[in-house]
């Protein structure tokens, strides 16, 4: 079964049972957040909950780790750019 849910304001489709980091994966999209100061991109590297790379704001709750969240249909998910991208 699909899952539809807003990625940066766009609809977009994922099987059910994905990770927001998978999702966007599966969407190829590998860039998941920029850095404050230098905007460098990053993205998924541990994938378990540990580091900080995959911070997203993911409904009303900023730096959420995109690897520990699953979809939910309707879900919006934001791509976090500069003082978003903290730990939580």
């Amino acid at each position: 079964m699909e899952i539809e849910f807003i990625l940066d304001g766009q609809v977009v489709h994922c099987p059910e049972g994905f990770t927001v980091i998978g999702a966007l994966f599966h969407l190829g999209r590998r860039v998941v957040r920029m850095t404050s100061g230098t905007a460098a991109p990053r993205s998924l590297f541990c994938g378990m909950g540990v580091c900080c790379d995959c911070l997203m704001q993911i409904n009303e709750r900023t730096s959420a780790r995109a690897c520990m969240t699953l979809v939910q249909p309707g879900m919006r998910v934001v791509s976090a750019r500069g003082a978003t991208a903290t730990a939580y």
